[in-house]
């Protein structure tokens, strides 16, 4: 193949490559036909019917598509005519406005693919206000607008459906392939773990790699949705089908191995720091990370993985040195060098998946393959997922109300200020308000910065090239770079939105004088979006933390639980014990999301910040003793299983428990360090002669005995840290 064979391959395999293409597609037809019936005043209904279209989309198979397509159009239709309908009435107009706002925010609660279409069509209703406002005092019909954004809805639509019938495994290799390059960093975070090298900051690599587990589930659960989408309600899967499968089990499988603690890490650097031990641990690790990549690249290219030999001879020369320290009979290293037997065998299993990965051919017969359906089933399940969210407490509800008032003050702003033109300050207000202020704060910098962008941009191009071919194709161009970027560069998009907006204004206007119009109208949008996000129902990180962390110790409790089932009946990746394992790596993610909002709260919201990061690295550690249970999950036998094991399950199950509830209902927690450095001990003890299976639990259960004074404590500081900042918000007038 040549090299630009290579690079085009490359260039498609992109995720953005057929997202772009699409909506190349989309474009450049809707303005060839405008072109060819010389109606170029139909060109800016249709190019924003497309958009609303566009943020309408979400990933599914071509039925689910098609569906959600109807379920769009008929949004869409009833939005545009309501606007046509009721634009003369203003107070009517605004009472509508605001109840609808709030009553397509709360589709949301429904599922993803609602809330994608929710958003899109209050959007498509501000476009359709747009077009109105445009066409005051022309004897254009009522049908017009509404008729010309369903359009270009419509055609972008069935190029859609069109899209996925024809490619629908695209989107689950890319998804694919971005999962294994967080597994990736992920390996690299958890090598820099296991370096030999005294007084690093074990506690700030800890965070990190907390960070980074919270993007790999984000990851998972993309893919899995990809997946089920496409496969997971079709019953078993096919050849093809069931590699993809394959692939994200052995996914899971890493992320758990990769997550797995067995000691402390000081503890092992300061009694091996003598040794190589802990270098070749590392250094596999990296080559594993690089497999990861290989892998990630493997499936995104659509070409067979091709594992090297250079991983398997690191894990000859690890296992080499490990049992040359075992030759050493130092007693003082017993229970250490189990840890690192445990951690050479999790790196074999690693080393065995990756060697049996080139497989093509392996399907998924011997998998349990279902997965969790989060969707709606039916008609009841829809209305009360909707009642559940009907309160103040929802995060879903306080954004709906505060979408809806900022919409209804946008409007009033725009009546007093200037009517003409004056709907993209609604416009802005969408777009700028977030759930979080932090959020908020930052899509109001991009949305500035790339508004003026594009307006010096547009007025300088508007001014060099006049003819109106040139400027449509640079519309065109424009509206490409916006969805192209839309999602991770927003400040671009906003530059290429408001570039596209200029060139299609020009065409039956004067597009210079929608530059100063459009720069106050942002201005406005931003300000009305910051002050909403902030005085209405404002959602602080910090007045919530403790719910958050207090759901971390009740999903771990669930899933020591799980893992105590599996060890008396045997290893099983049945769905329950996935699910089990999956909330808690989600509450752990969750936690790690909901430190970093607080980072943009303003300071006197985010005083517990730093109690929050240490209780989040203890937290994560505690996940990394229950996956090292995970990951060697093996029946033990009768006698093994005795009633030690049972107590300390129990035990340490409830007082996670126990800790939630106080959490949750923000009581400080009693000290019960002896009790529970009591049954470490116990644990350890009974951990001495046994042999490896009944070691390990006993070692695991112990770890996390100890850990508990140390969360129960963090816990307690970060509960002070949140009472004493409640009267200072209340101070600053929160």
């Amino acid at each position: 193949m040549t090299v630009f064979g290579v690079s085009l391959r490359q260039l498609w395999a992109h995720e953005k490559a057929s997202y772009g293409v699409r909506v190349f597609v989309a474009l450049s037809g809707a303005m060839a036909v405008c072109w060819s019936l010389g109606d170029l005043r139909a060109l800016s209904p249709v190019f924003l019917g497309i958009i609303a279209s566009a943020l309408a989309e979400t990933d599914d198979s071509w039925l689910g598509r098609l569906k959600s397509l109807v379920v769009t159009l008929l949004c869409f239709a009833v939005a545009a005519f309501a606007v046509e309908l009721l634009f003369p009435y203003p107070w009517i107009f605004v009472v509508g406005l605001g109840l609808a706002t709030f009553s397509l925010t709360m589709l949301g609660a429904i599922g993803e693919r609602y809330a994608s279409i929710a958003q899109a069509t209050v959007i498509l209703s501000i476009y359709a206000m747009i077009g109105v406002d445009q066409r005051l005092g022309t004897q254009v019909p009522l049908w017009y607008e509404p008729a010309h954004l369903l359009a270009g809805a419509l055609w972008y639509g069935l190029l859609s459906v069109l899209w996925c019938a024809l490619f629908a495994h695209q989107p689950v290799r890319q998804n694919l392939s971005a999962l294994y390059g967080e597994l990736e960093t992920l390996l690299r975070l958890k090598a820099e773990m296991l370096e030999p090298v005294r007084g690093v900051d074990l506690h700030r690599r800890r965070v990190l790699l907390a960070q980074q587990n919270g993007k790999v589930v984000q990851a998972l659960n993309q893919a899995k949705a990809t997946i089920l989408n496409r496969f997971g309600r079709s019953g078993r899967p096919g050849a093809r089908s069931g590699r993809y499968f394959r692939l994200y089990f052995m996914a899971q499988d890493i992320h758990e191995r990769a997550s797995s603690s067995h000691y402390p890490y000081s503890a092992l650097t300061e009694a091996f720091f003598h040794s190589d031990i802990l270098f070749r641990c590392q250094r596999l690790l990296k080559l594993q990370a690089a497999a990861c990549r290989n892998m990630g690249e493997a499936i995104r290219l659509g070409q067979p993985f091709e594992y090297g030999q250079q991983s398997q001879q690191g894990l000859t020369d690890l296992q080499a040195s490990l049992e040359y320290l075992k030759q050493q009979q130092n007693p003082r290293w017993r229970g250490l060098l189990r840890s690192l037997d445990l951690l050479g065998h999790n790196l074999s299993t690693l080393e065995r998946q990756f060697s049996e990965a080139g497989n093509s051919d392996s399907g998924a017969a011997d998998l349990d393959t279902s997965l969790l359906d989060p969707a709606a089933r039916s008609l009841r399940e829809v209305l009360q997922r909707i009642r559940l969210q009907l309160t103040p407490t929802s995060l879903l509800f306080r954004h709906g109300l505060r979408m809806a008032l900022a919409l209804m003050a946008g409007y009033g702003v725009l009546h007093l200020i200037h009517p003409v033109n004056g709907y993209w300050i609604l416009l802005t207000t969408v777009f700028v308000c977030r759930p979080q202020y932090g959020a908020t704060r930052v899509r109001l910098v991009q949305r500035i910065v790339g508004t003026v962008i594009g307006l010096l941009l547009g007025s300088a191009l508007l001014e060099l090239f006049a003819q109106p071919e040139i400027q449509l194709l640079l519309a065109l161009v424009a509206g490409l770079v916006f969805f192209i970027t839309r999602t991770d560069r927003y400040t671009v998009a906003t530059a290429a939105i408001t570039l596209m907006v200029l060139f299609c204004f020009n065409q039956v206007g004067n597009g210079f004088m929608l530059i100063w119009p459009r720069l106050l109208d942002t201005l406005l949008g931003c300000l009305i979006a910051v002050l909403a996000v902030f005085f209405v129902l404002p959602d602080w990180q910090g007045r919530r933390l403790h719910l958050v962390m207090a759901n971390t110790l009740r999903t771990n409790a669930l899933y020591l639980r799980r893992l105590h089932e599996q060890y008396r009946t045997g290893k099983r990746d049945d769905l329950d014990y996935r699910v089990a394992r999956r909330n808690a790596h989600n509450a752990d993610a969750t936690l790690s999301a909901a430190l970093a909002n607080m980072l943009r709260d303003p300071g006197h919201f985010r005083r517990n910040l730093e109690a929050g990061f240490r209780y989040l690295a203890l937290s994560n550690t505690l996940l990394g003793y229950l996956s090292a249970l995970g990951a060697h999950r093996r029946q033990l036998e009768a006698a093994e299983h005795d009633a030690l094991v049972e107590r300390a399950v129990t035990r340490i199950a409830e007082g996670m428990e126990t800790i939630a509830a106080a959490v949750a209902e923000r009581r400080s927690l009693p000290p019960t360090a002896e009790e529970e450095s009591s049954l470490a001990d116990q644990l350890e003890a009974a951990a001495d002669d046994n042999d490896d299976g009944y070691r390990l639990v006993c070692t695991q259960l112990a770890l996390i005995c100890r850990l508990l004074p140390n969360l129960k404590s963090a816990a307690n500081h970060t509960l002070r840290e949140q009472t004493r900042e409640e009267p200072a918000a209340v101070a600053a007038g929160a």
